[in-house]
């Protein structure tokens, strides 16, 4: 992974940024800085961050730079500022959905989850859950969208239950959430 020259002003500069933002969450995709390079700063597949190849544990550093990233339309997840852009890896997705609680709305049924780090999506249309399969394993990995185009990866625990909640439907699996249905696979 290649690194900015000026990593570590970079992540002052990020920290500060992610700072100002208090509870709320920063405007990033209205922010157009210049891209400035790759950040060797990488989010694993189980949800931890990493910079400099070395683990970020305390909470409330990772918490405030999950509210700077973004994802691009050329699929490349960003810290973002207001003057500036940094290219992080992501592995599979920058959440993890570690809980997922159902709620009555109007009569239809919601799915509410929580990612890792505290934030909620409402399953519909605004936060669809999809699934991709593994063409050789056909194993499933579970999605949700959490905000702009950043998604959580659904934990295998709430991905069962998520099953057990399902109706199937001819030789589908399908969950409705806020007026809309999603297919969690087929039955084989």
């Amino acid at each position: 992974m290649s690194t900015s020259p000026h990593d570590g002003k970079a992540m002052q500069s990020l920290l500060e940024a992610a700072a100002s933002a208090g509870d709320g969450l920063p405007p990033v995709e209205k922010w157009n800085p210049a891209h400035c390079g790759t950040m060797d700063m990488e989010i694993r597949r189980d949800g931890s961050w990493w910079h400099d190849g070395t683990r970020i544990t305390r909470d409330r550093l990772v918490r405030l730079f999950s509210t700077i990233l973004r994802k691009d339309d050329d699929g490349v997840h960003y810290l973002v500022t207001p003057v500036e852009k940094q290219a992080v890896r992501v592995e599979i997705a920058p959440f993890l959905a570690v809980r997922v609680d159902r709620a009555e709305r109007a009569g239809r049924q919601v799915l509410i989850f929580t990612t890792n780090l505290g934030d909620l999506a409402e399953a519909g249309p605004e936060h669809p859950i999809r699934v991709e399969i593994d063409r050789a394993t056909k194993e499933p990995t579970p999605f949700v969208l959490v905000r702009g185009r950043l998604e959580a990866l659904i934990t295998r625990p709430v991905f069962y239950e998520l099953v057990e909640m399902a109706q199937q439907d001819g030789n589908r699996l399908t969950l409705e959430s806020g007026g809309e249905t999603f297919e969690l696979g087929s039955v084989a």
